[in-house]
């Protein structure tokens, strides 16, 4: 009986003598199964219809499996501490906002899946942290911009890069080429136009590169696909081969993808889009000899020009041929001409020279360079004086002259003023070959020049010239058996530039070709404004003025003419007639002894009918105390 007490008085103590349990885990989020029994931890909340990320996660678990759900962003704060997480999946939600620094502390991550959700870019510091990631899966998203530095942390581990089915137009290719691990890379299914050369050449390990379902029409060679051999399909091939896929691009089948064509492949399923000899046919069918190019050929570059020193200058030269080639431009003092604070080059070959100088004037050389070749046009630029000053708003006033002010007169019947102005402008270049400006008025000028004889094949001339005061050159094609031309567009008083050229057919090649015949400087006459004619913002005052002092006066006398007829009327509105004073009239029936009475006006005539006449004598009664006659 004494065990018995001693056993209760021991009871307590019995859990405190029992081994240690593992330490309680966090609980489970809702929805979500949680693997806590035994390591590595896992949360998996795959289709929970999860709006946001769990806040009561396991910081402790290695794997986190959050897809198929409706999760918006990223948060900083959603996986913070989370330094023991090995594999992240948040494919197929609605992220659009991944916030920076959101992966910052899982430096331990391998593997993080975002596909399928709807990011439009990735910055620079949305995946800072990464610093062990080897796959990066951002597939099926509206990606249209990637960041040069959004996988700096990662570069040097990465393994896998599928950035396929989005939006991108371009790519930081410098940044991908520093991915010297990555064995996989998928660049399909965006909108890649071009991919520079080399863009592969350091990546050594790369095992598979997809670049189907583009707008590629041409792949340069690079020298990864030179060292290894390429074959078509995954399987069979060897460890150290190099899948490429490039199907479903528009190729453009000439002489660029040759090197591709070389190489031994095991499907057809790639095709070219153009030229139009090649559309559609398969590009393993095509023969080597039919991926020919074309060399460049200028179809067009611009005639002499002669522009004031300070004035931009805009020379154009244009080229056709297979590959499309690409114009550059050579000073004359033999240095490459391309974009300064002075000068500017557009993809279409024209060089624009912003402010000319003197020195600036020469023979400027057009190349055109494609794969095929090269092809040389020569333009040639003078650069004169700069125009002198003219007063834009002059208020001098010329006498009249007799005629037809736009008539031409000759330069030497010209007006004393006008003389003087036309030398002034004649400081430049004088006219070369004949070509002369014989006759000028206010707004039109006599061209003429001499016969073109010795030049075989003339098709027409062409004249081109611009004034002072723009830089836009004005065309005329004139026909081949003419020897003048009268402009009859122009301004008054400006400084024109003129040039002739020859439009022919040169026998050696058959193609149009020109030759200057000359140029020309002139001026224009300044309009005549008639003595003492006043100003139109003056007309226009003075016919307000007058205008209002008409209405006014006619209020006034409108209001004259009310007041006159009010004072007729008695004081009485007009229209209103005064109202009789009351009479009353006594009338005695007389037998026509008496003498006649006043009578008021008679009736109108009314219908005759029969009755009896009967005289009435009326006078009209008066008040008993007027005073009446005997």
């Amino acid at each position: 009986m004494a065990v018995l007490p001693l056993l209760l008085c021991l009871l307590p103590l019995a859990p405190a003598s029992s081994p240690s349990q593992p330490a309680t885990a966090s609980p489970c989020p809702r929805r979500c199964r949680c693997q806590t029994q035994s390591l590595p931890l896992s949360v998996l909340c795959p289709g929970a219809g999860l709006l946001f990320v769990p806040p009561s996660l396991d910081r402790r678990a290695a794997e986190l499996r959050l897809a198929d759900n409706f999760i918006a962003a990223v948060r900083r704060r959603d996986l913070a501490n989370m330094t023991g997480l090995l594999h992240l999946s948040l494919s197929r939600n609605t992220i659009r906002h991944v916030a920076a620094g959101a992966f910052a502390d899982l430096r331990a991550l391998r593997a993080l899946h975002l596909d399928g959700n709807r990011l439009t870019s990735l910055g620079e510091g949305q995946l800072r942290g990464l610093v062990n990631l080897r796959h990066l899966i951002l597939s099926n998203n509206q990606l249209a911009a990637l960041a040069a530095g959004a996988l700096d942390d990662c570069a040097e581990t990465l393994e896998d890069l599928d950035l396929s089915y989005n939006n991108l137009e371009q790519l930081p290719w410098e940044a991908l080429g520093r991915l010297g691990n990555v064995n996989t890379l998928g660049l399909d299914h965006n909108l890649l136009a071009s991919v520079p050369a080399g863009a592969f050449s350091r990546l050594h390990k790369l095992a598979r590169l997809d670049m189907t379902s583009n707008r590629l029409t041409t792949i340069p060679p690079d020298p990864l696909f030179s060292r290894l051999p390429l074959l078509a399909r995954p399987r069979g091939s060897p460890a150290s081969a190099l899948v490429l896929a490039f199907g479903g691009n528009p190729l453009h089948c000439n002489c660029e993808l040759v090197w591709l064509r070389r190489l031994a492949r095991e499907d057809d399923l790639e095709a070219c889009a153009s030229p139009p000899a090649l559309g559609g046919r398969y590009f393993w069918a095509v023969g080597e000899e039919e991926f020919v190019c074309e060399p460049p050929v200028v179809t067009h570059r611009s005639p002499p020009l002669a522009v004031p020193a300070g004035r931009p200058a805009a020379l154009r030269c244009r080229a056709v041929g297979d590959p499309e080639p690409r114009v550059r431009w050579v000073s004359p003092q033999g240095r490459l001409v391309g974009n300064s604070s002075r000068a500017r080059a557009f993809p279409n070959g024209t060089l624009e020279l912003l402010v000319t100088e003197p020195g600036d004037g020469g023979i400027f050389t057009c190349i055109a360079a494609n794969a095929a070749g090269e092809a040389t046009a020569a333009v040639e630029l003078t650069v004169g004086p700069p125009p002198p000053p003219q007063l834009a708003n002059s208020t001098s006033c010329d006498p009249p002259r007799d005629g037809d002010p736009d008539a031409l007169t000759p330069p030497s019947a010209a007006s004393a003023s006008a003389s003087a102005s036309a030398k002034a402008a004649d400081t430049g270049p004088p006219p070369d070959r004949g070509v002369q400006v014989t006759e000028h008025g206010a707004t039109a000028a006599l061209v003429q020049w001499p016969d073109q004889r010795p030049i075989p094949g003339i098709r027409m001339y062409q004249i081109q010239y611009n004034s002072s005061a723009d830089d836009i050159l004005v065309y005329r094609m004139i026909p081949a058996d003419s020897r003048s031309f009268l402009l009859s567009d122009l301004a008054s008083g400006r400084t024109y530039d003129l040039c002739v050229l020859a439009v022919y057919e040169d026998g050696a090649t058959g193609l149009t070709a020109t030759r200057p015949v000359g140029c020309a400087r002139f001026s224009t006459e300044p309009a005549l404004r008639p003595c003492g004619a006043p100003h139109a913002p003056f007309l226009g005052g003075t016919m307000i003025i007058a205008l209002g002092g008409v209405i006014v006066a006619s209020v006034l006398v409108f209001i004259f003419v009310l007041l006159m007829r009010y004072k007729v009327h008695g004081g009485q509105p007009p229209g209103k007639a005064k109202a009789p004073a009351p009479v009353s009239s006594v009338c005695s029936q007389t037998n026509g002894a008496l003498g006649p009475t006043p009578a008021p006006p008679a009736p109108e005539p009314a219908a005759p009918r029969a009755h009896t006449v009967v005289q009435l004598d009326c006078e009209p009664w008066r008040p008993s105390h007027e005073p009446t006659g005997p």
